[in-house]
């Protein structure tokens, strides 16, 4: 494992964020009807990947919260592949871009859930500080 030093280091982060970049793109042609909808839901939440990946690891320091947010993370991830379905089903996009997309979501969730899971790899405490008697 290379050296992270700041959350836009971290492969999921870069991952994630190329894959919303994608969505913004291809959402860009969507019908006017879904601006609102579709369109509005599927960039909010593959954009919410990447800031719930960011919160958690400013929030490193406490192991609970850094897996909170990356359920978070984990969360969002999955509703943007619920709305690829939608994206695919309604002939919004092709067969080619969903499983694509799909599958770069499903490399992501796994990311997240190896982070989750090795959480004390990523997490640290303060030291303590006792107090003088």
């Amino acid at each position: 494992m290379t050296f992270v030093k700041f959350h836009k280091d971290l492969i999921v982060y870069q991952k994630a964020f190329s894959a919303a970049m994608e969505i913004y793109a291809i959402s860009k042609k969507f019908p006017s009807e879904e601006r609102y909808s579709l369109t509005d839901q599927i960039r909010r939440s593959s954009r919410s990947v990447n800031a719930n990946i960011t919160e958690a690891w400013r929030k490193r320091r406490y192991e609970k919260s850094f897996i909170s947010k990356l359920n978070d993370a984990d969360g969002e991830a999955a509703e943007t592949q619920n709305w690829l379905d939608f994206a695919f089903a309604c002939g919004y996009i092709d067969k080619e871009i969903y499983v694509d997309l799909y599958k770069k979501y499903d490399e992501i969730l796994g990311m997240i859930v190896s982070m989750t899971i090795n959480s004390k790899k990523w997490t640290f405490t303060e030291p303590k500080i006792s107090k003088p008697q």
